[in-house]
C-alpha cells in the first residue's frame, strides 16, 4: 500500500469519483425509463435505432468519414459558439485585405485570435477507429483519416509502432512494447525485480517458461508436494503469442501439459492459478484499467479513474478434476465469455457480463470495503509494473528513434488486466499493448446472423482515456494557454468590456477544453517517485548498458563493449582478470542466445547484461542482500564513469585552449564548446579507456 497522506488524498479523489459516476449514470438510466420526465424528447414508435453505416468511398483527406455516435457530443452554449464568419470579413467583424493579417483592436495580431486545430492521422487506427473520431470531434480537431502528404501532430496506430514509418510528431506507440508485454518477456522482466525485492513484486504469480523450465517446474512442484503432502495446486497454461484467450488451460500436476511436443514451436508460461479470488454475484470477474505511459525519460504514468469489469459467464467453483475445462467459470476473458449462452449485454453500468470498476467499488464502498486501500495497492502494483518493463523499452527506444536522428516522441495506453483476490490483494494477470478500444459489441440475431450494436459501457470509458490521452499530449497547449492569458489581459484592460457574442467568441476559443468534462486520467509518476525510486536499479543498469552499445541502433552488447565496461569502471582485479571476463560473457550470452527466438544480431542482450552484472555484484559485495549489492556495484560504475567524463571534459578544453593560442595574431576567434572525442581515436589525455561516452537522449 502507497504510504503517506498524498496517496490517501489520491485514493479519496478516486473513490469520490466512482460514486458520482455511478450516481450520474444512475440518473441517465431513470431519463432512459422516463424520458418525459427529464424534458428529453422521446424516440418516436417504430423509428429504428442508429446503426453502422457501410463504409463510404473515399473521400478529400481533409474531411473525416466518421460513423453516428450512439449518443452525440454536447452542444456548445452560446457564449462558447464560434460564430460563422461573413464572406470578405475577418473574425471581428472588419474587412479583409489581402496579404494582411487581421487586428484587434488592442493591437493583437490574428494568431492570437486563434489558433490552428491539432492535427490527427487516423489512417492506421484500425478498431480504435470509432473512439478516436468521437473523441477528435469532442475536442474539435481535425482527423485525417486517409493519411496526409504534409507531416500531421498525432498518429494514432491500432497496432504497432512500425504501422507507418514516422519521422516527426506523436505516435501512440512505444518501439518494442508489444514485444515487451508477451507473456514470456513480461514474467521475465517481473522475475528480475522479484529476486531484487521479493516482498514488492509479490503481486505477480510465480512462473515458469515453458519448454526451457519445464524440468525446474516438475522438481519445484515434487519438491514443495513432498514437503507439504496436502498441497494441491493448481496451475494455468498460457501460449506466449496467444490472445484473447486463445490456447489457455488449467491443469493440477506438471504431467497433464497438452501437446509437450508442440511446446517446442509455441512456448508458453504457466503460472499458479488464484483459486480464491473475489467473487460478485457469484461470480469470478477481472478488472481491466487504462494506463497511460505519456513518457520514458523522464518517467510519466498516468491512470484513468475508471476501468471495466469483465465477468465469467459461469457461477465460480474451486478448480476440480471435473470442472477445469469449463473455461466460463473460470477464465474472464471477454471475447471468450461473449459467446457464452448466459452472457448479458447491458447498457447499464452496474448490470450485465461488463461492468465499470467505479460500480464494482461503489458496491464494496457499501458493503464497508476500504476502497481507498484497494487504489492505493492497485496504483502501487501499476508503478512497480512499469518499473519493470521500462529498462528494456529503452532500449528499444533507442535502436529505432536513435539520440541526434529525426523521429516522433512516443507515448502509448496499456491495458492492465488485474484480479481481486478475496483478502482484496490485486494480482497482475498480464499486460496488454493493444487494449481493445471498440465501443460497440456483436450481438446474435438468429444462429450464425450477428450485428455491431453500441456498448454505451464500453464507449463511457473508453472514449474518455482516448480523449483525455489526447488533452494530455496536445502540441499545442502552450500556445492555446499563453493565448488565453492574453487575451484575459487584454479584456482586462479594457474599461468597457464589450458584451457582444463576438466576445464570447473570443473567451472560448482561448478557452476550448471550456466544454469537456475534468480529465479521467491522474498522474501517479512522477508524483510518487520518491516512495518507489529505490527500485529503479534495472534502468539504472540499462542506462549503462546503452552506454557502452557503441554503435547507434543495435540492441545487443559486443565482446569489446563489456570489456570496455568492465575496464571504465574499474572491476578488473586480481580475483577478476579480463580474461574471466570474457569467459563470463562468453557463457552468459551463449545461453541467453539459446533462449532467444531471435537470432538476426549477436550478443549481449539486456537480461543478459543483468545476470553478469548480478554475477559481479555478488562477487565484489558478498555480505550483503542481493538488491545492496546491485546498488553498490551501480554506485560505483557512475563514480568511476563520473570521473572519466570530468577528466575528457578537462582535456577537451585543454585542446581547445591550446588551439585558440596557435591562431594568428588579429584574428579573434569565439570561444566554442569542446568537441566530443571521436569514436575510437585516441585522446589527448588518455587513461587506457577509447569508448566515448554517449549522452543520455530524451525518451518521450
Amino acid at each position: 500500500m502507497l504510504r503517506g497522506s498524498p496517496e490517501r488524498e489520491l485514493a479519496a479523489w478516486w473513490e469520490a469519483e466512482a460514486v458520482a459516476a455511478t450516481k450520474a449514470q444512475a440518473a441517465k438510466e431513470q431519463v432512459r425509463v422516463d424520458p418525459g420526465a427529464a424534458g428529453e424528447p422521446e424516440r418516436k414508435a417504430g423509428e429504428e435505432q442508429p446503426k453502422e453505416p457501410a463504409p463510404a468511398p473515399p473521400c478529400a483527406a481533409e474531411e473525416g468519414d466518421a460513423r453516428i455516435p450512439p449518443r452525440p457530443p454536447p452542444t456548445l452554449p452560446v457564449s462558447l459558439a464560434k460564430p460563422e464568419p461573413v464572406s470578405g470579413l475577418c473574425p471581428h467583424g472588419k474587412s479583409r485585405i489581402k496579404g494582411r493579417s487581421c487586428k484587434r483592436s488592442s493591437g493583437q495580431p490574428d494568431e492570437y485570435c486563434s489558433l490552428r486545430p491539432v492535427t490527427v492521422d487516423s489512417s492506421k487506427a484500425r478498431t480504435s477507429l470509432d473512439a478516436l473520431k468521437i473523441s477528435i470531434r469532442q475536442l474539435k480537431w481535425k482527423e485525417f483519416p486517409f493519411g496526409r502528404r504534409l507531416p500531421c501532430d498525432i498518429y494514432w496506430h491500432g497496432v504497432s509502432f512500425h504501422d507507418n514509418d514516422i519521422f516527426s510528431g506523436q505516435v501512440n506507440k512505444f518501439p518494442g512494447m508489444t514485444e515487451m508485454v508477451r507473456k514470456i518477456t513480461l514474467s521475465r522482466a517481473v522475475r528480475i525485480m522479484q529476486n531484487l525485492f521479493p516482498e514488492e513484486y509479490n503481486f505477480y504469480p510465480r512462473s515458469w517458461i515453458l519448454p526451457d523450465e519445464f524440468q525446474l517446474f516438475v522438481a519445484q512442484v515434487r519438491m514443495v508436494k513432498d514437503g507439504d503432502p496436502s498441497w494441491k495446486p493448481t496451475f494455468i497454461v498460457k501460449p506466449d503469442s496467444g490472445c484473447q484467450g486463445d490456447g489457455i488451460y488449467l491443469i493440477k500436476d506438471p504431467s497433464d501439459i497438452r501437446l509437450s511436443g508442440t511446446l517446442q514451436s509455441r512456448p508458453a508460461v504457466v503460472q499458479e492459478y488464484i483459486c480464491k479470488p473475489l467473487l460478485i454475484d457469484k461470480l469470478k470477474f477481472d478488472i481491466r484499467l487504462y494506463v497511460l505511459l505519456k513518457s520514458l525519460e523522464p518517467l510519466e504514468i498516468y491512470i484513468a479513474k475508471d476501468g471495466l469489469s469483465r465477468f465469467c459467464t459461469e457461477p465460480y467453483q474451486e478448480p476440480s478434476p471435473k470442472n477445469l475445462h469449463h473455461i466460463f467459470m473460470h477464465l474472464t476473458n471477454y471475447s471468450l465469455n461473449i459467446h457464452s449462452g448466459n452472457f448479458i449485454h447491458s447498457d447499464s453500468t452496474s448490470t450485465g457480463s461488463k461492468r465499470t470498476f467505479s460500480s464494482i467499488l461503489y458496491r464494496l464502498s457499501s458493503k464497508g470495503v476500504d476502497i481507498k486501500k484497494v487504489w492505493s495497492d492497485i496504483i502501487s502494483l501499476v508503478i512497480k509494473t512499469v518499473i519493470a518493463l521500462t529498462p528494456e523499452l529503452k532500449v528499444f527506444y533507442q535502436s529505432d528513434i536513435p539520440a541526434g536522428r529525426p523521429g516522433p516522441t512516443c507515448f502509448q495506453i496499456l491495458g492492465f488486466d488485474i484480479l481481486l483476490m478475496k483478502n482484496l490483494k490485486p494480482i497482475l494477470l498480464e499486460v496488454n499493448a493493444n487494449p481493445s478500444m471498440r465501443i460497440e459489441h456483436e450481438q446474435e440475431l438468429s444462429p450464425g446472423v450477428f450485428e455491431n450494436v453500441p456498448s454505451l459501457v464500453d464507449e463511457e470509458v473508453k472514449v474518455a482515456v482516448i480523449r483525455d490521452t489526447l488533452r494530455l499530449m496536445d502540441p499545442l497547449k502552450k500556445k492555446r494557454e499563453s493565448q488565453s492569458q492574453l487575451l484575459g489581459k487584454s479584456l482586462a484592460s479594457k474599461e468597457n468590456p464589450p458584451h457582444s457574442d463576438l466576445a464570447g467568441a473570443s473567451q472560448g476559443n482561448a478557452n476550448p477544453d471550456a466544454h469537456l468534462p475534468s480529465i479521467c486520467l491522474k498522474q501517479v509518476f512522477p508524483k510518487y517517485a520518491k516512495q518507489f525510486n529505490y527500485l529503479r536499479l534495472v534502468d539504472r543498469m540499462a542506462n549503462l548498458f546503452i552506454r557502452f552499445l557503441g554503435i547507434k541502433g543495435t540492441m545487443k552488447l559486443g565482446p569489446t563493449g563489456f570489456r570496455t565496461f568492465i575496464r571504465n569502471c574499474k572491476l578488473s582485479s586480481s580475483s577478476l582478470s579480463m580474461a574471466a571476463a570474457d569467459i563470463l560473457y562468453i557463457d552468459i550470452t551463449r545461453r541467453w542466445n539459446s533462449m532467444t527466438v531471435d537470432q538476426r544480431d549477436s550478443g549481449m542482450c539486456l537480461q543478459a547484461f543483468v545476470e553478469a552484472f548480478f554475477y559481479l555484484a555478488q562477487r565484489k559485495f558478498k555480505m550483503l542482500p542481493l538488491h545492496e549489492q546491485v546498488a553498490s556495484l551501480i554506485d560505483l560504475c557512475e563514480y568511476h564513469l563520473s570521473l572519466l567524463d570530468e577528466k575528457r571534459l578537462v582535456c577537451g578544453r585543454s585542446g581547445t585552449s591550446s588551439a585558440s593560442r596557435l591562431q594568428p595574431s588579429g584574428t579573434p576567434q569565439e570561444a566554442a564548446p569542446p568537441a566530443p572525442p571521436a569514436e575510437g581515436r585516441p585522446q589527448p589525455c588518455t587513461d587506457g579507456a577509447h569508448k566515448v561516452s554517449h549522452s543520455r537522449h530524451t525518451v518521450s
